[in-house]
């Protein structure tokens, strides 16, 4: 144990308390995919990691903070496993948990190394038997730490009603006796696509924070990006698995450039290229080379491919407009996406237009899924102010401005409104 220094008690109890929220930031995937893969119930590893967290704020103020915080909290969540394994109401139950959790790598005095579980607990939320609408936002839950309220947010239902979905979830793997596994060839491509899902979801609820002001957001952009290394490196014959690396890194690559020096949110179209980054561009330009040369298109590799046109400005050329709003054709056929949709009308104002902008955005104009989507209004209110309609383009600018949560980007959108009349 490494003591902490001799302060008050108070401030004992905070340093604790800051070091186990640390812990459980870094490693609470890792655990809880560590314990469900043993235990084969994910909720009850969550229950004991929990209590393992709260029994190190009882005692790591006064016993100090041990050296590896990560052993010490697995084995005190082991231990609550066994307690709970053994309340079970048939002795026959019990004896079987008892004798999971005492399989080799689940000692008492866990080994420095935890193996990693996570793509095993993900390829687990990803099963045939997980209702589709369950799957991506219980592996946001279970391996990357989202609570029901922010997931709810992210999928547009109620926090009742996605914690419901996900409590189901998660007792059908438990009562089905889903396997923690990569599936087999023949499995994988419907489970991988969830399972991508989920990450670029994840990824997406990271990227919501471009300052890196919020610890949890910006470590779950950084350990999405790492489980999208992970899933290509072991399925390195997956185009639509490299396809998602290169797709986050090309947004990852512009996270400083999305913010000026002020702090004011600046468009892509408007960034300073010197502010990307350029090793994870190439690096991405060379994920997307090798999944092209399988042949197999799919949704992240299109997106990839316009994140690709739209990083040309870094060799001082412009976008490559045209290309861009046949990707987005490409993607739309096959996703059937609003959000694709409302991207290429703004793509193609620029080749034909903001008339043409405008008459594809109409398109998708009564599609419920945009009437409180921001960006639609934005697109729209843009168009109409580059097609010289002032006061519809005012009128949809409050509306993008109504439904913005981010201060920065709801500056940027009134300043553009207040622009009209100028």
């Amino acid at each position: 144990m490494a003591p902490l220094k001799d302060t008050d008690p108070p401030d004992r109890a905070t340093a604790a308390a800051a070091m186990a929220a640390a812990v459980a930031r870094r490693s609470r995937g890792r655990l809880v995919a560590f314990l469900a893969a043993r235990s084969r119930d994910i909720a009850a590893a969550e229950d004991a990691l929990s209590e393992a967290l709260a029994a190190a704020l009882a005692h790591w103020p006064g016993d100090g903070v041990p050296d590896n915080p990560e052993a010490w909290l697995l084995t005190a969540a082991r231990r609550k496993l066994i307690d709970t394994a053994r309340r079970h109401s048939t002795q026959a139950e019990a004896a079987e948990e008892l004798l999971v959790l005492a399989q080799p790598g689940f000692a008492e005095g866990a080994p420095p190394a935890i193996p990693d579980d996570r793509l095993r607990l993900l390829f687990a939320c990803a099963h045939p038997g997980i209702a589709p609408a369950v799957r991506a936002p219980l592996m946001l839950q279970t391996v990357m730490g989202l609570d029901a309220a922010a997931i709810a947010q992210a999928f547009r239902v109620s926090p009742t009603t996605m914690g419901q979905r996900l409590v189901r979830g998660k007792a059908r793997i438990r009562e089905a006796g889903i396997p923690f596994r990569v599936p087999d060839t023949q499995e994988l491509p419907e489970r991988l696509d969830a399972v991508l899902a989920a990450v670029y979801a994840a990824y997406s609820e990271g990227w919501c924070d471009p300052a890196g002001a919020q610890a949890q957001r910006r470590s779950l952009a950084e350990e999405a990006l790492w489980l999208a290394r992970l899933i290509a490196a072991l399925l390195p014959d997956q185009p639509e698995a490299l396809g998602l690396l290169a797709l986050l890194l090309y947004l990852d690559s512009r996270r400083n450039a999305r913010r000026s020096a002020a702090g004011e949110f600046v468009p892509l179209t408007e960034q300073d290229t010197a502010r990307w980054d350029a090793a994870q561009i190439d690096e991405a330009e060379a994920l997307l080379r090798r999944a092209a040369a399988f042949g197999r298109p799919g949704r992240y590799q299109l997106e990839a491919a316009v994140q690709s046109a739209h990083a040309r400005p870094r060799g001082g050329n412009g976008a490559d407009w045209p290309a861009i709003v046949r990707l987005y054709d490409a993607l739309h056929r096959l996703t059937g996406s609003p959000v694709v949709a409302i991207n290429r009308a703004v793509a193609l104002a620029r080749t034909s237009g903001a008339a043409a902008g405008l008459q594809a955005l109409q398109a998708v104009a009564n599609d419920p899924r945009v009437t409180d989507y921001q960006p639609f209004w934005a697109a729209k209110a843009d168009l109409l102010a580059q097609d010289g309609r002032t006061g519809p383009a005012h009128d949809a600018y409050q509306q993008a401005i109504g439904l913005e949560i981010d201060p920065v980007v709801r500056r940027f959108l009134q300043l553009r409104c207040a622009a009209l009349g100028r």
